[in-house]
């Protein structure tokens, strides 16, 4: 036990008491432990990886206090806490900080620079592209590893500050080799299963992060658009068929005209032809069920590819591919075989090379010229398609990428998905069809390759042909032992170093999974799947999954997807969502907004108690406003460590002979109230309402502390069996409640339990009922009374101090012998000299007649 200070303060307590937990391994998981118990006698976390590429935000020391809470409560609880960290270093956010911090970008074409050295080392923050110095993959990836790890450092202190009790020895990061070869294997598991191909398919694409898309990563912005109305020349020479569409830049890509089937006005040209303004190609008219009579005039182009509406047409009604956006965002140089006009092929060398933009607003004054633009309509806004990450809106281009297999294409999946989904209770229940929805709307199969550079490789390559082609049918794996691989530098089994990139040999997969692709294997990552059959067999599934709701369509469905696809089960028994961060003005904090706080200032101001008080004050999935100006809640959050700490100060003050016992009504009416709130503290941190756990156990500490240890303590400081009686009930509570308050106030409360016992506070058994033998009313009615007196005395505008000579109180039948019960309590807070307790129709003060002052 330590020394109780004569001050006792909170500046100082989160080094000390982080130190004191590192060293003694408090919240270490203890595996032979858990042998024992089982797996029911575990509580695994699947703790969500940050991202290592910048900073955290306040949203963060949000979500992560938590599960924290929940983690502290159920390791109190008995259970042996599986509670790891880890860091997601890979993927498109950690590239675009290397290249701002370092000034460089990647060119997989240069060789390695063993003695490379960065132009800027993060002293400067805004680096044009055009001025970024390229590297070799080798060198940029190395960057990316060196600042990846400085900025987990940095986390890592936070988060030690924050008090979070992660266990610190198990930890991963998505980039090292364990992960790699975690995520090769499961992909590998997939291609081995048939859950996993390669298909040449119009893709989202990103032109400046030169990267496919994912139907998860989108998002919809709204943009300027126009409708031009363009003249289609029937074939038979009897006029013209008239569409209107936003895009007359992809008026080269044109493959047909589309109607839906009952329209009327265009049946009659339905299986005749049209042929194409300024390229003079001839496309077919078709119908198709998806086609809006309503919209403009009721008749659209498809074109390879303007947006996901074209694919599904280009797909259902078996059309050609004419694209002609290439990956950097430009018109292609050659244009379709199809156009073989010298007016078209001369129509398309105006546009070739030039960006969307430009080729709009050529094709807009070539249509112009040629007679064939009937309008433009108002500008409108409306929702286009963007990375989640990025600046301009998606193109679509023709690639050949990864998949593995969602339950978009297939029902059965698809309703396997939903069937485990029905299985993990979510909390709060009402994000639950935000999973179903997400699932039920799937629209194609999981593209998981990207073309950058920092990430896990694809364990593959491909068998050349003759002529030193790829052979897209011979893709050659690895075997299982050998993993993790890098295909750029490893050999395939069967194959020499020599033969790679000559004809009959072979080359090397250059794409990295996606991120989500990694993530997505956070249990098994952690878990110790298919590398530790025992940690795995202890913590699987895990028990929760807490996360916020905006990546519920990413992690948490990516996540049970490959849980169900390797285990065909749920990946974790719960799903805990937290709500958004807000600024003052309701709107979400984040950094494209640039409305993001970040908790290091907050901290070091506040205190961490204080932080993880406003924190834990707001329910899962409910969104909390916060104003670094105004800080409400953590100011109130740090009364009431303070307040602790002060209380227990006082309660500790108070000896008993050794087998003293509480005795007195008021002592007993307290623990029993005291029970009460035991009861439901631990009812809602079952439930995951870890908010009203706080709010119960914090209402009955000012209770005790404002009431209570005012009406005993003139009976404590006296002594005897009475006072025996207090101090007692004053340590038992004093014990419970620092107990109940731990997983909140880790700092306060384990300082304050280390004055008077023995072991970690957050090692201590939670507190349950003592089946204490009093009434809480007792307590109630006593605290209303001294209410009244203190409010008498402040209307005779005399202090709380001054003896009353008499004073009488009234109170309902049903109270009077409860209040009787604690009338020398109340006489002695007050400094009554006479009580007087009557019946009336309410609880109150009727008469006071303060003593005459002495001398």
């Amino acid at each position: 036990m330590a020394d109780m200070p004569d001050k006792p303060k909170l500046e100082g307590l989160e080094a000390k008491w982080g130190d004191t937990w590192e060293n003694d391994g408090t919240y270490r998981f203890d595996r032979q432990a858990a042998q024992q118990v089982g797996r029911e006698g575990v509580f695994s976390v699947d703790t969500p990886p940050p991202t290592a590429s910048g900073s955290l935000h306040i949203g963060h020391v949000f979500s992560y206090t938590h599960t924290d809470v929940k983690a502290r409560f159920e390791r109190m609880r008995g259970k042996q806490v599986f509670y790891p960290i880890g860091w997601d270093d890979n993927g498109l956010p950690t590239e675009r900080r290397v290249q701002n911090y370092y000034g460089v970008r990647c060119d997989p074409t240069l060789p390695y620079d063993a003695d490379f050295v960065p132009p800027f080392e993060g002293t400067t923050k805004n680096i044009k592209a055009a001025d970024q110095v390229p590297v070799s993959r080798r060198n940029f990836t190395e960057l990316c590893e060196k600042l990846t790890l400085e900025d987990e450092t940095k986390f890592e202190e936070l988060w030690r500050q924050l008090g979070l009790s992660v266990d610190w020895t198990q930890n991963y990061r998505t980039i090292s080799a364990d992960t790699i070869r975690t995520s090769q294997l499961a992909f590998l598991n997939n291609i081995a299963r048939d859950e996993a191909y390669q298909s040449m398919a119009p893709t989202l694409w990103d032109v400046d992060f030169r990267s496919a898309i994912a139907q998860a990563e989108l998002e919809d912005r709204d943009r300027p658009a126009a409708y031009h109305r363009l003249a289609f020349h029937k074939t038979d020479g009897s006029g013209d068929i008239h569409i209107e569409t936003t895009r007359p830049e992809l008026l080269a890509a044109c493959v047909a005209l589309v109607a839906h089937p009952d329209d009327e006005r265009y049946q009659p040209y339905f299986g005749s032809t049209v042929t194409t303004p300024l390229f003079g190609v001839e496309v077919p008219v078709l119908a198709h069920t998806a086609a809006q009579p309503d919209k403009g005039s009721g008749i659209a182009m498809i074109c390879t590819f303007g947006d996901m509406t074209d694919i599904i047409w280009w797909r259902e009604l078996d059309l050609p591919n004419r694209t002609i956006i290439g990956k950097d965002g430009r018109v292609l140089a050659d244009a379709p075989d199809v156009i073989t006009s010298e007016s078209g092929q001369a129509a398309y060398a105006e546009i070739a090379g030039k960006t969307v933009f430009s080729a709009q607003k050529r094709v807009v004054e070539l249509l112009g010229e040629s007679g064939e633009l009937l309008n433009v309509g108002e500008t409108f806004q409306h929702p286009v398609k963007f990375f989640e990450k990025g600046d301009r809106p998606l193109e679509i281009v023709s690639t050949r990428q990864w998949y593995i297999t969602n339950g978009a294409r297939g029902e059965d999946l698809r309703q396997k998905l939903l069937e485990v989904g029905g299985e993990v209770a979510f909390h709060p229940e009402f994000m639950r069809v935000r999973y179903e929805n997400w699932v039920g709307g799937l629209t194609g199969d999981w593209l998981v390759s990207r073309q950058r550079f920092f990430g896990v490789p694809f364990p593959l390559w491909y068998g050349l042909d003759d002529n030193g082609e790829r052979d897209y049918s011979r893709v050659l794996t690895p075997a299982l032992e050998s993993l993790p691989v890098d295909p750029t530098s490893d050999v395939p089994d069967g194959y020499t170093a020599e033969q790679r990139g000559v004809p009959g040999g072979f080359e090397a997969e250059s794409d990295i999974l996606d991120t989500w692709a990694t993530s997505s294997l956070t249990p098994q990552l952690a878990g110790g799947w298919q590398r530790d059959d025992e940690l795995w067999n202890l913590v699987a599934p895990f028990d929760v999954r807490p996360q916020g709701q905006d990546i519920i369509r990413t992690w948490l469905f990516s996540t049970m997807l490959r849980s169900v696809l390797e285990d065909d089960r749920p990946a974790w028994r719960h799903a805990a969502i937290s709500g958004f961060i807000v600024d003052p003005d309701r709107k979400k904090m984040s950094k494209s907004k640039g409305n993001v706080v970040t908790p290091a200032d907050i901290l070091d101001k506040h205190g961490s108690d204080a932080v993880r008080y406003w924190a834990a004050s707001s329910r899962l999935g409910t969104d909390a406003a916060f104003d670094p100006q105004n800080p409400t809640q953590i100011k109130i959050g740090r009364r009431l460590a303070i307040k602790v700490l002060n209380a227990a100060k006082f309660a500790l003050g108070f000896d008993a002979p050794e087998g003293s016992e509480v005795t007195e009504p008021l002592d007993l009416a307290m623990l029993a109230a005291l029970d009460r709130v035991i009861d439901q503290a631990t009812a809602s941190l079952d439930a995951y309402d870890h908010a009203r756990a706080l709010e119960v156990s914090e209402s009955f500490f000012w209770t005790f502390c404002d009431d209570y240890l005012e009406l005993v303590k003139e009976r404590a400081y006296e002594g005897g069996p009475a006072g025996a009686s207090a101090a007692v009930a004053l340590r038992t509570a004093l014990s419970t409640l620092l107990r109940l308050l731990a997983p909140v106030i880790s700092f306060a409360t384990e300082e304050a339990w280390s004055w008077f016992q023995d072991g970690s506070v957050h090692t201590a058994a939670w507190p349950v009922s003592s089946g204490a033998a009093g009434d809480p009313a007792v307590l109630e009615i006593a605290s209303q009374a001294l209410i009244g007196v203190r409010r008498a005395k402040t209307e005779a505008k005399a202090s709380q101090r001054t003896p009353v000579a008499s004073a009488t109180i009234t109170a309902p039948g049903s109270q009077l012998a409860l209040l009787q019960l604690a009338a020398a309590d109340l006489k002695a807070v007050g400094r009554i000299e006479e009580l007087t307790i009557v019946e009336g129709a309410e609880l109150e003060i009727t008469e006071i007649e303060l003593a005459p002052a002495e001398g």
